[in-house]
C-alpha cells in the first residue's frame, strides 16, 4: 500500500457537506486520501475547522481570511484567534489577493495590506501560507518574494507559467485541483511546472472535474491522473512525488 495522499486545500466546513460529511471523509480515505487540510475563509470557518478537526483526526485545520473579506478589523480577529490556539493550525490560509473581485486600486491596496499581515503572522509562527491569487498571480508572487517567504502553497494558480517560474525558483509549491481536466490554463501550467513543486488539492466543494457535481476530497485522484497524463509518466511516480512534496511543506501528517 503506497503512502497516503493529502488533499492540501478543501472547504469541508462548507454547509454543502453538513448532511454527509462523514461519508465524504470515508470516501476520501477509501481512495487513499489520508489527510485533508481544511482551509478557512472567515473567522467562523476557522472556529468550525478546529471543531471538525477534534471530531475527525484526518482533518488538519488552517485559518485565514479570504481576500473578498479583506478588512483590517476582521483580519485582526482572525489573527488573534490563530494566536490563541498555539500549535493547532497547520497553515495560514486561505489568504492572498483576488483582483477578479477587487477591480479598483483602493480595494486592491486593502487586500495587499491584509495579506501582508498574514505573511508576517506565518513567519512569526513558522507556518506555511496557503495562498489564493485569482487574477493576481504575478502580484501575489511578487509580494511573497519581496517578503522573503519560503514556505508557500499557491492554490489553484490561474496565471501563466511565466508568472509561476520565479515562485518555482523560490521553492514554492503549486496545488492542482480536479478542474485541470477542463482547464487549458492549468494543463499548460502543469506541463511547465517541475514535478518537484506539485501538490494536489480538491478545493471542495468547487473546482471539480464536473461543474454540475459537488466536488470532494476523493477527487484529488482525478488531478493526480491528469498530471501523469500531461507529463507522460506513471501515476505512481506522480503519487510518490506529490507525497514527498507535501511532506516537505507540511511535514508528516
Amino acid at each position: 500500500m503506497p503512502p497516503f495522499l493529502v488533499d492540501t486545500h478543501a472547504h469541508l466546513c462548507d454547509t454543502s457537506f453538513d448532511l454527509d460529511r462523514q461519508e465524504v471523509i470515508e470516501r476520501a480515505q477509501q481512495a487513499g486520501v489520508g489527510a485533508i487540510i481544511i482551509v478557512a475563509e472567515t473567522l467562523e470557518d476557522a472556529q468550525r475547522n478546529v471543531a471538525l478537526a477534534e471530531e475527525y483526526s484526518c482533518l488538519k485545520p488552517a485559518a485565514g481570511l479570504y481576500p473578498e473579506y479583506a478588512d483590517v478589523t476582521e483580519a485582526g480577529r482572525v489573527i488573534d484567534f490563530i494566536r490563541s490556539q498555539p500549535g493547532r493550525f497547520c497553515a495560514v490560509g486561505e489568504v492572498g489577493l483576488d483582483f477578479w473581485i477587487a477591480k479598483e486600486e483602493p480595494a486592491r491596496e486593502r487586500q495587499r495590506f491584509v495579506f501582508r499581515q498574514f505573511i508576517e503572522l506565518a513567519r512569526e509562527l513558522d507556518l506555511p501560507l496557503n495562498v489564493h491569487s485569482r487574477s493576481a498571480g504575478r502580484h501575489a508572487v511578487a509580494m511573497l518574494l519581496e517578503n522573503k517567504c519560503c514556505r508557500v502553497q499557491m492554490h489553484a494558480f490561474d496565471g501563466r507559467a511565466a508568472a509561476a517560474m520565479p515562485a518555482v525558483e523560490a521553492g514554492f509549491f503549486f496545488s492542482v485541483p480536479p478542474s485541470i481536466v477542463r482547464s487549458r490554463q492549468k494543463q499548460k501550467l502543469v506541463k511547465q511546472l517541475p514535478l518537484s513543486c506539485i501538490l494536489v488539492e480538491s478545493d471542495s466543494p468547487v473546482l471539480g472535474s464536473d461543474l454540475s457535481q459537488r466536488n470532494e476530497p476523493a477527487n484529488v485522484l482525478v488531478a493526480l491522473q491528469a498530471i501523469a497524463d500531461i507529463k507522460h509518466i506513471a501515476c505512481q511516480e506522480v503519487h510518490e512525488a506529490v507525497r514527498e512534496n507535501t511532506c516537505k511543506l507540511y511535514g508528516e501528517m
